[in-house]
């Protein structure tokens, strides 16, 4: 196949990253995709060993050897590529061996998203592994201070003299009230691990019905629920008030960020539920799943805490505990399920994703 730089400039327009490289393995050519891919500009790409790219390149280099000996015209395979300082870039590539001599091998390459996928919600399943060991071995710690606090502040009380009962009195029960806030905190905290998991037959929209007439009821003016469902979704085995509790979260965070838009009247919550078919979850295959959307037209969520937003006590809201999110991703994640958001100015959509039989 002959070619020159020239005929590359077609190249331009695809939306998959092209490389070029020369006999000795050094980058000829990038399209503007490649560019973006590599996040550098052809001006400093070009001339570089494409293997010096990457940590890994020695498995590149195999590769283009094998190219420039013929061995292939063309060859697929995924490759993870191991970038200095950031994330690997997890990637299909075709490899294919040009008759020029200028031009040896391109490479083309395209996002792996199913893999990139994958390794998210490995993350996100290790981060919550990592998050609920630290909350049951803080919640333990901090709940048997408290009692003994609680406990001086009441024997306190009932020691004082009379003389001095109302004056100082404001100070015990300010300690016995803050006692009380930290148990329901902490109380909060174990909730998943304290209640079984109390498994039984899940309408997924008797659980939308449930979560959208308690937000109706206390946001009943300018708030407008739009309910989109597709009633072909079976019913499944789940325990039901945890799904309520995960949508109800997701769904109640979602009208309190709308505050300024229901006072303007035109704050939108949608709640949508499709099928997906041959999903993986969790590494695991699933011939169906249930895909329910939570979407929002409020301002979204800051970008400093978007990838902390299932963590505890994040809250992108005066005065909330940041305990919502993280009890709704334990309870899917006891589903065998997943939840995702994607989030911008106008636009939040919290996706929960649940195996269906």
């Amino acid at each position: 196949m002959k070619t020159s730089l020239i005929s590359l400039a077609g190249l331009d327009l695809l939306p998959s990253a092209v490389i070029v490289l020369d006999a000795q393995g050094c980058i000829a050519y990038v399209n503007p995709a490649a560019e973006i891919l590599l996040e550098s500009a052809s001006r400093t790409l070009i001339g570089q060993a494409l293997t010096s790219l990457f940590v890994n390149g020695a498995e590149l280099e195999a590769v283009f050897q094998q190219a420039v000996a013929h061995q292939f015209s063309d060859k697929r395979q995924d490759l993870t590529l191991q970038r200095s300082g950031r994330e690997p870039l997890c990637v299909d590539s075709i490899i294919t061996a040009l008759d020029s001599a200028e031009m040896s091998v391109l490479i083309e390459l395209r996002e792996n998203v199913q893999q990139i996928k994958l390794d998210r919600e490995e993350r996100i399943i290790d981060q919550s592994q990592a998050n609920k060991e630290l909350i049951r071995n803080l919640a333990h710690e901090i709940k048997n201070p408290l009692g003994g606090i609680r406990g001086a502040a009441q024997l306190l009380e009932l020691e004082l003299p009379e003389r001095q009962l109302k004056e100082l009195r404001e100070y015990t029960q300010v300690i016995i009230k803050e006692a009380d806030r930290l148990q329901a905190l902490v109380d909060r905290l174990l909730a998943p691990q304290r209640h079984a998991h109390i498994v039984g037959d899940v309408n997924i929209h008797e659980v939308c019905e449930r979560v959208r007439s308690l937000i109706v009821a206390e946001f009943p003016l300018g708030l407008h629920i739009k309910r989109d469902y597709d009633l072909s979704i079976p019913e499944f085995r789940g325990d039901k008030e945890q799904l309520i509790q995960a949508v109800l979260n997701i769904a109640h965070n979602a009208a309190q960020a709308l505050s300024q838009r229901i006072l303007a009247g035109d704050a939108e919550l949608t709640i949508k539920t499709r099928i997906m078919r041959q999903v993986t979850l969790a590494k695991v295959r699933y011939r169906l799943a249930l895909d329910l959307h939570i979407t929002d037209n409020g301002p979204g969520i800051p970008p400093e805490i978007q990838d902390r937003i299932f963590f505890p006590l994040v809250s992108g809201r005066d005065g909330g505990s940041g305990l919502g999110l993280t009890l709704a991703q334990t309870f899917v994640q006891q589903h065998l399920g997943v939840i995702e958001c994607e989030s911008r100015p106008g636009y939040t959509d919290f996706r929960m994703l649940l195996p269906l039989p």
